[in-house]
């Protein structure tokens, strides 16, 4: 198992359509991981294994895929672009130390790709831009590298720079002066580049401003600094399609994109006597040595393995016969099977140590965001809760056969505990069955995948509206009572 400083762990965020499967999938092909690259137009890809994903080709749920370059272990998480599955994409936030927000260059700075940046900040994470597609034509790339630092800051700097029309990249950081480029210079981006990293340090800023020539091999532990402190985005040019960059993306990643010891502290909280208004900061020590500590960000439910719990571990090491305790329950189980993930598929591993990304089966007690631990003592501490946004859009439901009605409270009890974004209830007062989600394409797939998966028709409407009286404002009335004083006679 590769150490925690050979570990990278990073979420490719954006909006739809620019590419982040694919991104994936070339990475992998290009590492050896998989024997040749998927596409996503005919199914074929690790990430969007999900029937519906491959239908409707586009991603709808978080995936988990790995490879290994030059002894470091990379983990990469795919997330949808669409809003609708804004639940999904957040989950990743909490499993790595960086975020790739990948833009299309034909669409410029899209709304999720905004987001992505703003949550990313929001966690303290790491951030970087990938400008996918450089080769399409009719690209501005100046114009669009100008938008990237008038939404994002001046912060946000090409690490490498596009040649030969999008065809390959050249590396601005590293090297000092070299190549015709399509736009700027290499000498003008690297001297930028030393310029914003320095400025974190004040003996290399003392070094710069003497005259000093400052190698960039001796500035990794700045980088990693301006990195951590949101004062360096680096923005990194590639195309899936052709190829061009992604060895120089895989090369970023491998040094320098933060392992788990350089990124900023897991989001750990604790809560003495479970109250969250006490919450005080916790920071694992990512020693194999020390109590368990590991955070689930995604469980599935599968008809054979039943849960699959997607979990990062932070601190100790997890083996297939390791008891351990779920959030503040005080009834331990015992971890039978950990396993490796590649999309769907799952490979048994002997022991999972911090900055691992690995997976739990067949533990009822799991669900998103539930914190793992050895001890007693350390069911106090909890992950910072995710600010998912609130539901935007509401069905009832109601079940077209007789005798479905338990099957539909399963079957959404299940798909609940898969989406972080999906919320059922049932209303006291009109006594529906009420989903709400993040947009009609969200509630949209649960149905489809009620009618595909499950097998469960039912018919959708609007929420009923609980329409009641209110007094809105004061009023008097006059009326005349007239006392009766004795009974009336009986003859």
């Amino acid at each position: 198992m590769p150490g925690t400083q050979d570990i990278r762990s990073i979420a490719l965020l954006g909006s739809a359509g620019a590419g982040k499967t694919t991104l994936v999938e070339q990475l992998l092909a290009m590492a050896g991981s998989v024997p040749q690259a998927g596409c996503v137009e005919k199914g074929t890809t690790v990430c969007d294994y999900d029937p519906l994903e491959k239908e409707h080709q586009h991603t709808a749920k978080l995936a988990v895929a790995g490879l290994l370059r030059q002894g470091v272990q990379v983990h990469l998480l795919d997330t949808p672009g669409y809003p609708d599955f804004a639940g999904q994409a957040m989950a990743a936030l909490d499993a790595v130390e960086t975020v790739f927000t990948v833009i299309n260059p034909q669409n410029g700075v899209e709304l999720s790709a905004s987001r992505a940046m703003l949550w990313a900040q929001t966690r303290k994470l790491c951030r970087a831009v990938v400008v996918n597609r450089i080769d399409a034509e009719h690209l501005d790339l100046p114009a669009l590298l100008e938008t990237l630092q008038t939404s994002f800051g001046r912060e946000c700097l090409p690490i490498n720079l596009p040649a030969a029309g999008g065809m390959r990249v050249i590396d601005c950081f590293f090297n000092t002066s070299g190549e015709t480029t399509d736009f700027s210079s290499i000498e003008a981006a690297h001297q930028a580049i030393v310029e914003q990293i320095v400025e974190v340090d004040e003996a290399l800023t003392a070094r710069y401003l003497n005259g000093e020539e400052i190698e960039p091999e001796s500035l990794h532990e700045a980088f990693e600094q301006a990195l951590r402190e949101g004062h360096l985005v680096p923005v990194l040019f590639c195309s899936a399609r052709t190829g061009g960059g992604l060895t120089a993306l895989l090369d970023f990643i491998v040094r320098l994109a933060p392992n788990p010891l350089e990124g900023n502290a897991p989001l750990f909280e604790k809560w003495p006597e479970g109250n969250e208004m006490r919450a005080e900061q916790f920071t694992p020590t990512h020693a194999r040595e020390a109590h368990v500590l590991a955070h689930v960000f995604k469980v599935e439910v599968d008809a054979y393995l039943g849960r699959i719990a997607c979990l990062r571990v932070l601190q100790g090491r997890i083996t297939p016969d390791s008891t351990l305790f779920a959030g503040d329950s005080r009834k331990p189980f015992r971890v039978a099977h950990l396993y490796s993930l590649q999309g769907r598929q799952l490979t048994a591993i002997d022991e999972a140590g911090p900055g691992e990304i690995c997976a739990i089966t067949k533990v009822d007690e799991l669900s998103f965001d539930t914190v793992l631990h050895d001890v007693l003592e350390d069911a106090v501490i909890h992950f910072r809760p995710l600010p998912i946004p609130h539901a935007v859009y509401g069905l009832a439901l109601r079940v077209k056969r007789c005798g479905d009605e338990q099957k539909l409270a399963e079957v959404l009890h299940r798909m609940a505990i898969e989406d972080p974004g999906l919320f059922v209830e049932n209303d006291p007062i009109s006594h529906e069955m009420l989903i709400r989600g993040q947009g009609e394409l969200h509630l949209g797939r649960v149905l489809e995948r009620m009618r595909s998966q499950y097998k469960l028709e039912v018919d959708s409407h609007p929420p009923a509206i609980p329409y009641r009286e209110t007094i809105t404002q004061s009023a008097e009335g006059h009326c005349r009572h007239k006392k009766q004083s004795e009974s009336p006679r009986v003859s």
